[in-house]
C-alpha cells in the first residue's frame, strides 16, 4: 500500500492492486494547489469545501459519505458520527470517522474531528485494532495537539499520520506540526509511506508527510 498526503485532510491512498482511495479533497480557495487526482473512491468527511471537491477528481469514483456501512469495489467503509466542535456539532455541524481495510491493514481518518471522543464512538471505532490513523492536530476547528494527544491515547494506533496543519499555502490560521511533535520519540518524515501489514513497527511511531509531489 502506499500512501502520499496533498495537503490539509486530503491523502492518495493506493492499494496493492491498484485500486486509489482519495480523502477529503479540498478546493483551490485555501492556498494548496488542487492536485489532479484520479481514483476509484472518494470519502467526505463533511460537507466543507475544504473536504467535499469531489468534482476535482477524475475517474467517476464512487463517493463515500454518511454515517453507516458503504461497500465500495470489495472495500467496507464504515463511518462513525462525530462532531466538528465541542458542542456536539452546534458549531460546525456533523463530522464522519471513517474506518477501511486496505491490504489487511486497518486505516482510520478521522476528518475534522473537533473533540475527544465519547464512550460510544471509542467502542465503535475500536471495533477492531488500528493499524494507521490520519489525526487532525491544528486546533481551531479540529482538536489541537492537546486533543489530539489525548486521542492517540484513545485509539492506540500503530502509526499516526498527523493532518490539518499549517504550512506554507494554507490559508486557514491554525497550529503548525511541531506543537503536537514535541517530546515524540519516535517520528520520521516521508516523502510517501509505502507498507504492508508486516512492516508495521512494534513500538507506536509518527509518519509525518510532505504534501510536495
Amino acid at each position: 500500500m502506499e500512501i502520499k498526503w496533498h495537503g490539509h485532510s486530503c491523502f492518495e491512498i493506493t492499494s496493492e492492486a491498484g485500486i486509489v482511495i482519495v480523502t477529503d479533497p479540498y478546493d483551490e480557495s485555501y492556498g494548496y494547489p488542487v492536485p489532479e487526482l484520479t481514483a476509484d473512491i472518494v470519502a467526505v468527511s463533511h460537507e466543507h469545501r475544504d473536504h467535499n471537491n469531489v468534482a476535482a477528481i477524475t475517474g467517476e469514483p464512487e463517493v463515500v459519505k454518511g454515517v453507516r456501512e458503504h461497500i465500495c469495489k470489495g472495500m467496507r467503509f464504515y463511518g462513525v458520527k462525530t462532531y466538528h466542535d465541542t458542542s456536539s456539532g452546534a458549531e460546525r455541524g456533523e463530522n464522519t470517522v471513517f474506518l477501511f481495510d486496505v491490504d489487511e491493514l486497518r486505516l482510520c481518518h478521522l476528518g475534522d474531528l473537533g473533540h475527544v471522543l465519547e464512550a460510544s464512538q471509542l467502542r465503535s471505532i475500536k471495533e477492531k485494532e488500528i493499524d494507521i490513523l490520519f489525526i487532525p492536530i491544528g486546533g481551531v476547528y479540529t482538536i489541537d495537539a492537546k486533543g489530539a494527544n489525548e486521542v492517540l491515547g484513545q485509539l492506540e494506533p500503530k502509526i499516526a499520520i498527523p493532518m490539518h496543519y499549517k504550512t506554507p499555502p494554507l490559508r486557514l490560521n491554525i497550529q503548525k506540526e511541531d506543537k503536537f511533535l514535541k517530546g515524540k520519540k519516535r517520528v520520521r518524515r516521508e516523502k510517501r509511506l509505502v507498507l504492508r501489514k508486516a512492516d508495521l513497527p512494534e513500538e507506536f511511531e509518527i509518519v509525518v508527510l510532505d504534501w510536495r509531489h
